[in-house]
Formats: structure tokens, C-alpha cells, sequence
């Protein structure tokens, strides 16, 4: 089964899961540690949610909007996606429309003109090959034009309630720097990190990692001072700023 990453190159899905599935089992006190840093970073962003806009009950919205996040702030996709949707309001709109039709609503988004073909091409396999619905599975997912890995488990967790812990470059850095994995690859990032924590709290974990890198463990000047777990933090790479 292949797929096709951001920038439209084909990848195996097959080497994706084998990827996810290689990790070291954590110890007791490893995973101990892992709860009380997700405990204080809860306490500190209760609210964490996805902060891309979109509509709860309509799956392809957070596609398009994931899409378009590649390379991009969240702030940006949400300010071009409501007239977006509304010009194209289905998946079916979508599918219908030309990439140069989709173009002028996200010409502000790096890489638009990429995006857009991917946009209208994953509709169009949505329409014609799932009757107009997301698909709920990762690796049905993960053959979707623009949607890789990353993408998958943002949109299964958060659309469908199955347990992921999608890696970001926040994700991934704040963990790191927490001395949570070693790992750069993201697949290997999340396979770990997924071994630390109950299932029923891996989205809980993402979106705070999330909250914790854009807010105060910024990738080139953190605060560590205003650290809500800062006596768990092993400061990985952290001193190299200095």
C-alpha cells in the first residue's frame, strides 16, 4: 500500500506501521514520570484542543484544514478557511473543483498551488472510492494525496476517538527536551511516546506537548523559568542555546 506525503511523494504505509511498531518497553518509573509531567502539563492547559477551525461533526473540514497547516501556522489556515468552506462546502464541491477554482482562497498559505491539487485530489478519491466519507482508518488515511503519517493520526484522534499521539515538530522537541525519547523520526517519536502513556490519554498528551512548545518551549528561546514541569525536565540540548 503506498501513499502520498506532503509533498506529493509515495511512501509505504507498510514501512509507516513497521516504523510505529519498533520501541523499547518503558519502565515502571519511566512511565511514572511520563504521568506526572502529562498531570502538570494538563494542569497548566486544561483547555488544549486542536486549534485549527473547523467543524466537529464534519471530518473533511479537519483534512483540508491538516492539509493546509504543512509548512504553516495554525493561525493562517484559520484565517482562509471559512471563506474556503464556504465557496466549497462538501467533500463533493471539493471534488468537483479544478485546483486553479481552490487557489485563490489559500494563495496566502506556503505552497498553495501544491496544496490545492492535493486538496481536490483526496477529494476526489473520498468521493469515488469512499462515497463522500472520510474514512475513519489511518491506513485507508495515509493514501490520501497530502496526508501523511502525521496527518493520519491528528485526524483519527481527533474525528473518530481512536487513541494517537500525532508527532509535530513542537511534539517532538518538547519530548525530546523532556528526555521522553531519543527518537527524530517521527514515526519512531510517537511509537515511543505512545508506549509511556494509557491510550486513553494520547491525545490528551498531544495537544498539551503542543500548547507546551508554542507557548513556552519555544525551539530557540525557551522559558524555562515559567515551566510547568520543569523539575521533570532533563533540559535535552536545552543549555546548547545559550
Amino acid at each position: 500500500m503506498i501513499s502520498h506525503g506532503r509533498g506529493g511523494d509515495v511512501v509505504s504505509t507498510h514501512r509507516r506501521c513497521r516504523n510505529r511498531k519498533e520501541a523499547s518497553v518503558p519502565t515502571a518509573r519511566q512511565k511514572q514520570r511520563a504521568l506526572r509531567i502529562l498531570d502538570g502539563l494538563c494542569a497548566r492547559y486544561p483547555d488544549a484542543r486542536c486549534e485549527l477551525d473547523h467543524d466537529p461533526a464534519q471530518p473533511w473540514q479537519l483534512l483540508v484544514a491538516v492539509v493546509l497547516s504543512a509548512q504553516a501556522t495554525d493561525v493562517s489556515v484559520n484565517k482562509v478557511t471559512p471563506a474556503l468552506f464556504a465557496a466549497f462546502p462538501t467533500v463533493q464541491a471539493f471534488a468537483a473543483a479544478a485546483p486553479g477554482d481552490v487557489e485563490p482562497y489559500i494563495k496566502s498559505i506556503g505552497l498553495f498551488r501544491n496544496k490545492a491539487k492535493n486538496i481536490v485530489a483526496a477529494a476526489r478519491v473520498v468521493v469515488g472510492d469512499f462515497g463522500g466519507v472520510v474514512p475513519p482508518a489511518r491506513e485507508l488515511l495515509e493514501t490520501l494525496p497530502g496526508v501523511g503519517s502525521k496527518s493520519a493520526a491528528v485526524l483519527v484522534a481527533n474525528c473518530f476517538g481512536e487513541p494517537a499521539i500525532a508527532v509535530d515538530t513542537h511534539v517532538g522537541r518538547v519530548a525530546r527536551r523532556l528526555g521522553l525519547t531519543r527518537q527524530t523520526d517521527p514515526d519512531k517519536v510517537e511509537t515511543e511516546l505512545s508506549a509511556l502513556w494509557p491510550r486513553e490519554r494520547l491525545l490528551q498528551a498531544h495537544h498539551t506537548l503542543i500548547f507546551q512548545g508554542r507557548r513556552i518551549c519555544d525551539a530557540r528561546r525557551p522559558r524555562c523559568s515559567e515551566c510547568p514541569v520543569a523539575g521533570d525536565c532533563r533540559r535535552i540540548g536545552v543549555d546548547e542555546l545559550a
